[in-house]
């Protein structure tokens, strides 16, 4: 693997504390609908788009019938729940010692603009990312491999320039399999460590602080 220079770093989950809001969101907004699932099924797609979750969990049908519904009520749903939200430990020391060992960082969200904004104010990054995505910059979301070469594109660089990829799901590995980026995960996606082996992660820790104190053994080093 060539020493990479770019730091690609996922928000949700990854810096954050939302994958719980998240499933509870969904929940509700399938409920609203008339259709109930169990949040542990919800759970184990968060990190995949919304643009793909309601397929994978409800199949097709559900998806034509009432797909952009449930994504509108969703963000009604999340909106209400976004105050709970806490950044995940050691998440800006995390970026702060990235940037210090020189590589570049970009923050590949796919999230919504107003949840981004958010986000990065609550985790006071943004003078230390040189740029970050939202929803509006793809049109395909994870396990696609859109969202990190874009971020990639924001910072000027080309699709293959030496990067890493920091997450907390497998589709996020999955996602760095796709655009030839290793991943490094940390583990409040909820997944198991063999999942994300298995995926292809090059890394697991237990927090943005663990990993950010075992950085200089990484890809980031």
């Amino acid at each position: 693997m060539r020493n990479a220079r770019i730091a690609v770093l996922d928000v949700d989950g990854t810096l954050v504390d939302t994958n719980y809001q998240h499933a509870l969101a969904w929940y509700r907004a399938f409920r609203s609908l008339g259709e109930t699932y169990p949040v542990w099924r919800i759970h184990r797609l968060i990190g995949m788009g919304g643009d793909r979750l309601v397929a994978a969990l409800g199949g097709d049908d559900v998806e034509q019938r009432i797909g952009d519904e449930a994504r509108e009520r969703w963000t009604e749903e999340f909106d209400r729940l976004i105050d709970e939200v806490a950044p995940l430990p050691g998440a800006r020391e995390l970026i702060v010692a990235i940037g210090e060992r020189g590589h570049r960082v970009v923050l590949a969200s796919s999230g919504k603009a107003k949840h981004v904004d958010h986000f990065l104010d609550l985790l006071d990054v943004r003078d230390l990312a040189e740029a970050w995505t939202t929803n509006d910059d793809v049109e395909s979301s994870k396990p696609a491999p859109d969202l990190l070469q874009v971020a990639l594109k924001k910072l000027g660089e080309p699709v293959d320039a030496p990067s890493v990829v920091v997450g907390d799901s497998v589709y996020d590995v999955e996602a760095a399999k796709n655009a030839g980026m290793p991943a490094i995960v940390v583990r409040s996606g909820g997944f198991g460590d063999d999942e994300l082996r298995d995926a292809g992660a090059v890394g697991i820790y237990d927090t943005p602080a663990d990993l950010a104190a075992a950085l200089d053994d990484t890809a980031l080093a």
